[in-house]
């Protein structure tokens, strides 16, 4: 069973830890999170801490929607671009209403396509054929694992679609590097609210959740809407839990079922991953889990992210730590 975990890792997959007050998820914000990847995000999550009018509009929502990446992405979603502090200063005085009520409807459903690459040597240590199936798929480009491209350091392996983007990802430690892509026979997500890459408005959405400062992501993600839409993923709408086994029932009896997630079951409570945990072990899955460390229990849980600021713990089955990744898939450091 998933057992309690610390505010801090809860705060590191959602922007918000619930222990600090909003100008500290902030500023923490800012310096664990956003330096080194967006100066943009990190001056304007300083200067909203500081900011009264803004925090004060922050204060109205709920707590969970108050965590700087959903913020910022609902303000670049209404404006049209990213926000600095002046823009977002004025969407509280100017548009409270639209800007509460966007945030309230929408998700963090930040679907990073190079998650795939910390995904895949874990998937191919499965004896397959593999049939895949993503809880909190959003759009489902992390579902066409084998279609792109990847570089490891050097290590290429080339994915089904030759105009499918090159994920490129550093390694620490022995990665078990596979020499050929597993085989994946079947693939479905499940979403609470899926989107859909040949709607113009939900791939807005999803650019609005790159950081500004990142042009790579934004090409990548680019080229993996494109890719979808050649394959378009089958993504249902439904519940983690009230909805696995009816979506796995639909898996091929030959192969072997993989449930995976990124960044899902911090946004849960306690009570529905302990009925996920096993709802997953009853079907006999393989799990793999991608979360902030301590989301999910392993047996060593003294192991440390080998880098400073945000990191993800790749856990198998609910209790083997295999690896520390980047959040945004761009490093991978393995630990089994």
């Amino acid at each position: 069973m998933i057992r309690g975990h610390k505010a801090a890792a809860l705060g590191a997959m959602t922007g918000h830890d619930p222990s600090l007050d909003i100008a500290e998820n902030y500023r923490r914000f800012a310096r664990l999170e956003a330096a080194g990847r967006s100066p943009a995000y990190a001056t304007l999550a300083e200067a909203v801490a500081e900011d009264e009018a803004v925090v004060a509009f922050l204060k109205t929502l709920p707590v969970g929607k108050r965590q700087p990446n959903l913020v910022f992405a609902v303000a670049r979603f209404l404006l049209g671009r990213p926000a600095d502090i002046t823009s977002l200063r004025a969407l509280v005085a100017e548009r409270a209403d639209e800007l509460n009520l966007q945030i309230r409807h929408r998700r963090t459903q930040t679907n990073e396509a190079a998650r795939c690459a910390v995904l895949l040597p874990a998937l191919a240590r499965v004896r397959g054929p593999l049939a895949l199936l993503e809880v909190g798929a959003a759009a489902g480009l992390t579902l066409m694992v084998d279609y792109f491209s990847y570089d490891y350091d050097g290590h290429y392996l080339e994915g089904s679609d030759a105009e499918a983007p090159t994920l490129a990802c550093e390694l620490d430690g022995p990665v078990p590097l596979p020499e050929h892509m597993p085989e994946v026979v079947w693939r479905a997500g499940i979403d609470l609210h899926p989107l859909d890459v040949g709607d113009a408005d939900d791939v807005h959405w999803l650019s609005c959740l790159v950081w500004p400062g990142e042009a790579d992501r934004e090409d990548r993600l680019a080229a993996a809407l494109a890719t979808a839409r050649r394959h378009p993923p089958t993504v249902h709408r439904g519940d983690l839990v009230g909805d696995l086994v009816r979506v796995a029932s639909e898996a091929p009896k030959d192969a072997t079922l993989v449930v995976y997630h990124s960044a899902v079951l911090a946004y849960v409570g306690q009570t529905k991953r302990n009925a996920f945990a096993s709802a997953v072990h009853d079907l006999g899955a393989v799990w793999l889990s991608n979360e902030g460390p301590g989301i999910v229990p392993v047996r060593d849980n003294t192991a440390a992210p080998p880098r400073t600021g945000g990191s993800f713990a790749l856990v198998q089955d609910g209790r083997e730590l295999l690896a520390f990744t980047d959040p945004h898939g761009t490093w991978l450091s393995w630990s089994a």
